[in-house]
């Protein structure tokens, strides 16, 4: 029997309904697959890591668009993970080493080390805290799981110290000697000495592949490009600027551009490491000196040591940002940022002191009185896979 049209109406209707209910729920699924796929990270970072052709025998580049994605807060290494969290003042005056306890802003010990000590710098292994007494022509090293010193170990020179990425050799930045000194990083043997044409050769940062690093020769105003492996200078040049006097030097969190801080041009130079074309200089305060990446690797703090200031520059956005000023004044210079990344620790190089400086504020935590000169202190432990020295620049 043939179905009527009333039937035959409402059959059409029905399977309409059906159809469009269909539609509705596919259309659904595929809108929660899209935002599903949209809240994917994105795989390119993973493909970069893998193109990274790094210095053989250094530890593979965990995410190639952020070389301190393993200095997030907590990311301890096994080795430091029991260390008593400790900030390490070298008093380049006092010829000591004061330690302060984080936690409570406390002086904990002043520890007596040799002549004219510049930084505190954590070893590639980080089991070892070295303090560069560059008068004194040694390193003192102290042991930061139980903060006892030990005895110095005969270093012509040493105003600062870096380790190459593979964990091979230190790297003496021998100022007065005008000499890159490459040693075995434990010990301290030279392998070879680079002697350098510039004046005051000082602070440098590694390339994204440890190929090579950015060295500032602070008392010609000139920099070098250094081959890692061929511990060789590959190329010098003079800043842009009459009296320039580049201080630390960082490298970008996707490894595209140094930055170089220069306390006379009153700012950073931003430079690219691969090209080494002639850097432009962006004004960030009087006597800019020190470079920090903050643990979340968007910001990096600038001390302006002759206004008493840190500006704030956001990599993101390349542009500067904030401006933090110490409250009376102050002389900031060198440091480091505490292991949650809550904290950034400055020595006040002419003040006798150092400060602690929220991070998410600006505002001054503690000014903490400690020995004459204070200048290249180290907070540790801090997270990171090993470390490339100074004060403590890890990966």
């Amino acid at each position: 029997m043939q179905p009527t049209r009333a039937a035959r109406l409402l059959a059409a209707g029905a399977a309409l309904t059906a159809l469009t209910l269909l539609s509705a729920c596919g259309s659904g699924t595929q809108h929660r697959e899209d935002e599903a796929l949209a809240s994917k990270p994105p795989i390119q970072p993973q493909l970069r890591k893998q193109q990274v052709d790094v210095l053989p025998g250094m530890p593979p580049v965990q995410d190639a668009t952020d070389l301190y994605a393993a200095d997030r807060p907590g990311r301890l290494s096994p080795v430091v993970k029991d260390f008593p969290s400790r900030v390490y003042v070298p008093n380049t005056n006092s010829n000591t080493v004061t330690v302060i306890d984080p936690a409570t802003y406390r002086v904990l010990e002043t520890i007596p080390v040799g002549h004219q000590p510049q930084h505190v710098v954590p070893s590639w292994d980080l089991k070892t805290l070295w303090v560069n007494n560059d008068l004194g022509n040694s390193l003192t090293p102290i042991d930061p799981s139980t903060g006892k010193a030990g005895k110095p170990v005969d270093v012509h020179d040493p105003y600062n110290l870096y380790f190459t990425p593979d964990g091979r050799y230190a790297v003496v930045m021998a100022s007065k000697d005008r000499q890159l000194v490459f040693r075995d990083a434990h010990t301290m043997k030279i392998a070879k000495t680079v002697p350098v044409s510039c004046s005051g050769v000082n602070h440098a940062d590694f390339s994204i592949d440890g190929k090579y690093f950015i060295v500032s020769c602070e008392f010609s105003g000139e920099l070098l490009k250094v081959d890692t492996a061929r511990m060789e200078v590959v190329a010098q040049q003079k800043l842009p600027y009459k009296g320039a006097m580049p201080q630390d030097v960082k490298i970008s969190p996707d490894g595209k551009l140094f930055y170089i801080a220069d306390m006379m041009a009153d700012g950073v130079w931003i430079l690219n490491g691969d090209t080494f074309d002639q850097p432009k200089l962006l004004r960030t305060g009087k006597g800019a000196h020190g470079l920090y990446v903050s643990r979340d690797s968007r910001e990096m703090y600038i001390s302006n040591r002759g206004e008493g200031t840190i500006s704030l520059f956001d990599f993101p956005r390349n542009r500067l940002t904030k401006k933090w000023r110490l409250p009376g004044g102050g002389s900031p210079d060198m440091g480091g940022v505490s292991a949650d990344g809550k904290v950034l620790w400055l020595s006040g190089r002419y003040n006798s002191e150092v400060y602690a400086i929220d991070t998410r504020t600006g505002t001054e935590l503690a000014r903490i009185k400690v020995g004459s000169g204070p200048h290249g202190l180290a907070v540790y432990p801090q997270p990171g896979r090993y470390s490339l020295g100074h004060t403590g620049v890890f990966r």
